[in-house]
């Protein structure tokens, strides 16, 4: 049976897909769920996740992501939006769903959130976007780890502009704002230039320390 770090060490950041290879409905759905499940601070999940599968708004996101074919030529694309702000009302949101789920309420869950909701106001509105931008790349590496497990390639990208991406997807009137672009697809192994080039990793010696 082949482990999970065996599927990591065959994935790679894809150059070329094939358009003609789509991802199955049961493995795209295993990829987004587990985005779902990945942990997030104080669980606000405080980002959502666009699948865009239009090519004429593919089209318009590649004009805008410094022309990366993998834009257009993946299975489907995910967007990664995060919250343009933490504000009370989606901390309360959360909060609440969390009692509703449980089916009762902790004095201490409830005294946190009330501490979460001053953290929130006095860090302001910039701050707890790049709060929730960070949260976002915990379900970026979700994804990425799930597409492996699956068999499935996938390119993290940071190469386009945000606010050209949000107008095309209409992201301001949703309270978000886009931080990462995933494609998800098959290797076109015959024009990937990076397909057979051996992964390089720092040695485990250089990279993990044991402190005692």
């Amino acid at each position: 049976m082949t482990t999970l770090n065996e599927r990591l060490s065959w994935r790679y950041a894809t150059k070329a897909f094939d358009p003609s290879r789509q991802v199955p409905a049961e493995k795209l759905n295993a990829i987004l769920e587990a985005v779902r499940l990945a942990p997030t601070s104080s669980g606000l999940q405080p980002f959502e996740l666009l699948v865009v599968t239009t090519p004429e708004i593919r089209a318009k996101i590649r004009a805008v992501a410094w022309d990366q074919a993998q834009v257009t030529d993946c299975s489907h694309l995910l967007v990664f939006a995060a919250w343009d702000d933490i504000t009370p009302e989606r901390v309360n949101m959360m909060f609440d769903l969390t009692n509703e789920v449980r089916g009762f309420k902790n004095e201490g869950w409830e005294a946190y959130r009330q501490k979460l909701l001053g953290i929130v106001a006095e860090r302001g509105t910039e701050a707890n976007y790049q709060a929730a931008a960070r949260q976002a790349y915990i379900g970026l590496g979700a994804a990425l780890i799930a597409a492996a497990f699956e068999g499935v390639d996938a390119t993290p990208m940071e190469g386009f502009d945000p606010e050209a991406v949000d107008e095309i997807l209409g992201l301001k009137a949703r309270h978000l704002r886009s931080v990462l672009l995933l494609p998800l697809g098959y290797r076109a192994a015959e024009r990937d230039w990076l397909v057979n080039l051996q992964k390089v990793r720092r040695p485990a010696e250089q990279f993990i320390s044991y402190v005692k």
